[in-house]
């Protein structure tokens, strides 16, 4: 008789799987292997010990792997939302909430070779309706989230544990066909899913609700998490940052066909930082989205906007005066000094040279041009040692300023070689020029933020192999003390892509912060009193 497909298939595999097992037997199935005798040295080999336990480890995870995707999800509810939660084999762990078809919102809120994936099914319509009939439940909605976050998360524990016992033990029977080898595969699984689960536990980060990473159009909806100055100040416990997303998704799912966007607070100064356009037209679309949607209250370019500095590409330069923000810019070492003339003239530009300092957005910014102009081959060019001196000139204008008594916040060049120099004159220090983004502490307390390419390396990207990514920055800073509070790293597909990516980061000194003695409000219909509120 033939055998049916599926049953030839299934015996394959089982052949394969026995031969790393036993061999001896896979070699002479017909005859049982002969027992060396003792002393024996040159008898049947038996299986090596390592090889045993490696064919052992492959049926288990393969087995507790397919366990997972067969059984190991639930549907649960989490407040007004209907949600999916599945446990999946990772390298890395985090969480990842899937708001289907909005986009994605990733978490490090744990390191273990499982992932927990929540996907927003749907918004329940009685729910939800209850809670805009009634915005005085949305003060007790942490505790309503909390229960069923916590019961969702012990019935998947269960469910997990059956599933990873049952998937390896099956699979055990499988390929052993002996009852006790398939016990041994499935008590192996749910050790090593204790042993994750363990790690998950002792890496449990719940701060991690503060530096999200956005994908898809919910790169667009920043607010989901609140504002910077908010979650800095009043972060009290995860239950609270998690009951203001539950809300903020909610309010996000009733606006169907708009986004929110930050609404105007007076507690904290948005500044975008720009760099590298290099003619590329796009540029200016994507810094006035960007600016409406921000509130942004005043824009930082630290060069390179054009490509050879000459007098033809300067009428690329207009539409600055439509970006509805007060733009300040420092030559780059591809912006000429008839680049710089040209932008001086305009109304809402604030050109930076030699230390110039200028007050604008309640910032005291102060700059230097770059020390090369590159695309005039006829000049020798200066290098690093060229940049460095220009940094050196920018620090003793910076600690000029400190001793009359008008300190800088911050200071912005187009080289990082330069704007190191000004490390302990300063709290900030931003540049541009290498085309990626870097984020470093200096060892003088000063932070060197460097952009990557807002114009995606301008139109020569084409002629590389992949296309360079666009990049800006939204700085949050304090309106008070003038200092960086947080910030969204802004990531868009290069020329021909259509990915759009948010990610929010806080220095490590808000991230160590205690939390205030005083417990914080209860999330109001908007969040908080000072946390924006995604509009309709």
């Amino acid at each position: 008789m033939v055998r049916a497909p599926f049953r030839a298939a299934a015996d394959r595999v089982r052949h394969r799987l026995t031969q790393l097992v036993r061999p001896d037997s896979a070699k002479s199935p017909k005859r049982p292997a002969r027992r060396p005798a003792t002393g024996d040295l040159m008898g049947t080999a038996t299986p090596r010990p390592f090889v045993r336990a490696l064919a052992m480890l492959a049926v288990v995870v393969i087995g507790a792997w397919l366990g997972l995707l067969a059984v190991g999800s639930i549907r649960t509810p989490v407040g007004p939302m209907d949600t999916n939660m599945t446990l999946r084999p990772s390298l890395t762990g985090g969480s990842k909430i899937n708001v289907s078809p909005l986009g994605a919102l990733e978490l490090d809120s744990h390191i273990a070779p499982l992932r927990l994936d929540v996907n927003v099914d749907r918004l329940d319509p009685v729910r939800s309706q209850a809670l805009v009939d009634q915005p005085e439940r949305f003060s007790g909605l942490q505790d309503e989230v909390t229960r069923d976050v916590a019961a969702g998360t012990r019935e998947l524990a269960v469910r997990s544990c059956v599933a990873v016992i049952s998937g390896a033990t099956a699979l055990g029977l499988v390929v052993y066909r002996r009852p006790r080898r398939a016990l041994a595969a499935g008590g192996l699984a749910l050790t090593l899913l204790a042993a994750s689960g363990v790690s998950a536990y002792a890496t449990w980060n719940p701060k991690s609700v503060l530096e999200p990473k956005f994908s898809g159009l919910l790169s667009s909806a920043p607010s989901l998490v609140g504002d910077a100055r908010s979650i800095v100040t009043e972060f009290d416990i995860y239950q609270q940052e998690l009951a203001r997303l539950v809300t903020n998704v909610t309010r996000l799912y009733d606006a169907t066909s708009t986004l929110p966007v930050y609404q105007p607070d007076p507690g904290t100064i948005r500044a975008l930082h720009v760099s590298d356009i290099h003619l590329n037209p796009a540029a200016w679309h994507i810094i006035a989205s960007l600016v409406k949607q921000y509130e942004i209250d005043v824009i930082i370019d630290s060069g390179d906007t054009m490509d050879h500095g000459s007098a033809a590409e300067n009428g690329f330069l207009d539409p600055i005066r439509d970006l509805g923000a007060p733009y300040v810019w420092v030559r780059g070492n591809h912006d000429s000094k008839v680049t710089q003339a040209y932008l001086e003239k305009v109304r809402n530009v604030r050109v930076l040279d030699n230390g110039r300092t200028v007050d604008v957005a309640g910032l005291r910014i102060a700059g230097t041009g770059d020390a090369s102009f590159t695309p005039d081959r006829t000049k020798p060019v200066g290098g690093k040692a060229a940049a460095e001196l220009q940094g050196m000139r920018l620090a003793s204008a910076l600690r000029d300023q400190e001793q009359a008594g008008t300190p800088v916040d911050i200071a912005v060049a187009h080289d990082p070689n330069t704007a190191r120099q000004t490390d302990g004159t300063v709290p900030l220090a931003l540049a541009g020029h290498v085309h990626h983004r870097v984020n470093e502490q200096l060892k003088g307390g000063t932070r060197l933020k460097v952009e990557g390419s807002t114009g995606g390396g301008g139109l020569r990207a084409v002629q590389n192999d992949k296309p360079e990514k666009v990049r800006a920055s939204v700085l949050y800073l304090d309106r008070e003390t003038r200092r960086l509070q947080a910030w969204d790293e802004i990531t868009l597909g290069g020329l021909g892509l259509t990915t759009a990516e948010v990610s929010r980061h806080l220095p490590e000194e808000n991230l160590k912060r205690e939390s205030p003695a005083s417990p914080s409000p209860s999330p109001s219909p908007t969040g908080s009193a000072t946390r924006p509120t995604p509009s309709p």
